[in-house]
């Protein structure tokens, strides 16, 4: 395994053991928020994600849910990342980390783009684990998308 492997290994794992955004938090009185519960059958991970969203910056991700330690670190890293951004920039990433899931380990993760989300290169290769990685992601999309309604 390289250094980069295992530099991308140890963050996936401190990301699963200090979940960034665990813990549903309510939205205030007048905050627009969307919510999306998302199930992978294969393996029984399961998220519930909830996006705050001041105009079209990203005020809050909050989540909770029980899965294996890749889904549970890339909903923390989607949580650490997604705070702050404009709708859209946050959906950039979304669709550069979707694409990294795709490759199937053709690609490098985008370090400038996608962050601690990088780390997840390596899960490309096996796409049993890319629904895995994925969960989150779908499920703040989902919860983007009905902020808006």
């Amino acid at each position: 395994m390289s250094d980069l492997d295992q530099l991308y290994q140890q963050i996936i794992l401190d990301h699963a053991k200090a979940r960034h955004g665990a813990g549903l938090v309510e939205a205030p009185e007048g905050v627009a928020s969307g919510e999306s519960m998302q199930h992978n059958p294969v393996c029984g991970d399961h998220i519930r994600l909830r996006i705050q969203l001041e105009g079209s910056t990203v005020k809050n991700v909050s989540w909770e849910g029980d899965g294996c330690s890749i889904s549970m670190a890339s909903a923390s890293v989607l949580s650490e990342m997604a705070e702050g951004l404009e709708r859209d920039e946050f959906m950039v990433i979304l669709d550069e980390f979707r694409e990294l899931m795709r490759s199937r380990g053709s690609r490098a993760g985008d370090e400038e783009v996608l962050g601690d989300g990088a780390a997840f290169a390596g899960v490309s290769k096996f796409p049993a684990r890319v629904k895995c990685a994925m969960l989150s992601w779908v499920a703040a999309e989902a919860a983007l998308l009905a902020a808006n309604d």
